[in-house]
């Protein structure tokens, strides 16, 4: 199973390209932390203006900097199967430990139309497969009966729940006999979600504490709720900080203070406003991050 803090990470560009050598600093940044696993080219690797190739890149230095020590969950979604399926292949060819796939955006699909897409890429590939569901960003959203439908396939895994819905979690268990990875999408939410039965976060906030995010799902791990809402309460204006705008351009900037990257995005994704930056600084100040 796959648990803890698990870091949805940042693609770094400089002068517009990715900057390799950034990413391999940051991926070794994360292991040294203590990070749990890595997910690169998901919504906060810009995977929506990264080029085939790009993509592709990201990945390989990902498993290659990791090389077996932490799981690499390769981002993989597309609205397109045979898009998902050919990312999903060369993550495999990668060495990639599992894909994580989102579906339904712009398409807007029913129930069934999702569990097709999921199941056609289940059955085109070989790895283990977290089911992404954030329904802010893609409208359509799985139900819990379709989720326990897909939890038959296999190699579906887990899920990525970026829904919103704490409770989800409590309904999903019930329906779902194996063993399954339940993975909060939403740092401020995740302790929450840990009370109900969650194993850890794919979390934003931990491409810059990545340390005290660790530490905060190992004492859910342990069941240790009270040390874990205090370490959460003062995580939590970095939480905030970070979204203030429109994600990465908060994570990069902060990334940026720690000297691991630029804080450059890709467009439609704009700098932060001088506002924002000094929340970010303020927040990454009262954690003795900076």
């Amino acid at each position: 199973m796959f648990r803890g803090s698990i870091t949805a990470l940042v693609t770094p560009f400089r002068d517009g390209q990715l900057d390799e050598a950034a990413l391999r600093k940051m991926v070794r940044f994360q292991i040294e932390q203590g990070s749990h696993g890595l997910v690169p080219v998901g919504t906060t690797g810009e995977s929506p203006t990264l080029s085939e190739e790009e993509h592709k890149r990201v990945i390989e230095i990902t498993v290659e900097e990791c090389a077996g020590q932490i799981p690499v969950i390769a981002g993989a979604g597309s609205n397109n199967p045979i898009e998902a399926i050919k990312y999903s292949l060369h993550a495999q060819q990668a060495g990639a430990d599992a894909t994580l796939h989102v579906a339904g955006y712009y398409n807007r699909p029913n129930q069934e139309g999702l569990y097709q897409h999921f199941k056609m890429v289940h059955d085109a590939t070989e790895l283990p497969i977290i089911l992404y569901n954030i329904p802010p960003r893609t409208i359509v959203g799985l139900d819990v009966d379709t989720m326990a439908r897909l939890a038959e396939l296999p190699r579906v895994v887990g899920v990525k729940d970026a829904t919103g819905d704490v409770t989800r979690i409590l309904t999903e268990r019930q329906r779902i006999t194996k063993p399954f990875s339940y993975l909060s999408g939403d740092d401020i939410a995740s302790v929450a979600y840990s009370v109900g039965g969650g194993h850890g976060c794919i979390s934003v906030t931990s491409n810059v504490a990545p340390a005290l995010v660790s530490q905060l799902h190992e004492l859910c791990l342990n069941g240790d709720y009270a040390a874990a809402k205090a370490l959460q309460d003062r995580l939590v204006p970095l939480h905030k900080a970070l979204f203030l705008e429109p994600n990465p351009a908060g994570a990069k900037y902060a990334a940026s203070l720690l000297g691991l990257c630029s804080e450059d995005c890709r467009l439609p994704v704009v700098a932060l406003s001088d506002a924002s930056k000094a929340a970010i600084r303020s927040a990454m100040e009262a954690l003795e991050l900076i």
